[in-house]
């Protein structure tokens, strides 16, 4: 009598979030970048590296002439391919993860462009 033979577990390949240091100095690449739209906030990353749609990435981010660099993980929530329509840059949309680094980077963000975040001045997003 033989035995069933059990298959080999199979590894599910389990890939580590790139890790970015990003520095924006100015307000107004603060204000093209921000993505006020996407619910925990994001920010516009101009990148010529291939990323899809979901892909994690974990940032550490420079705001200003703040020196302290601001841990924050997000998604892939938008893709500009290399020679999008009105020039916009090829880069990603990164949405924040809910999460205290998330919420912490959304805040300070709103903070520094209270007052033009409602303006119609063109972002490299919508």
């Amino acid at each position: 009598m033989s035995t069933p033979s059990a298959k080999p577990a199979t590894a599910k390949s389990v890939t580590r979030p790139s890790i970015l240091s990003l520095s924006i100095n100015s307000k107004s690449a603060l204000y093209a970048s921000y993505m006020p739209h996407l619910r925990h906030g994001g920010l516009f990353i101009p990148t010529n590296r291939k990323y899809g749609m979901g892909d994690e990435l974990f940032m550490l981010l420079t705001l200003l002439n703040d020196p302290a660099k601001l841990p924050v993980a997000g998604k892939v929530a938008w893709i500009t391919p290399e020679g999008a329509q009105g020039n916009r840059p090829q880069g990603v949309g990164i949405h924040f993860n809910n999460d205290e680094g998330g919420r912490e980077v959304k805040r300070r963000i709103e903070v520094a462009l209270a007052g033009v975040l409602t303006s119609s001045r063109p972002t490299h997003t919508l």
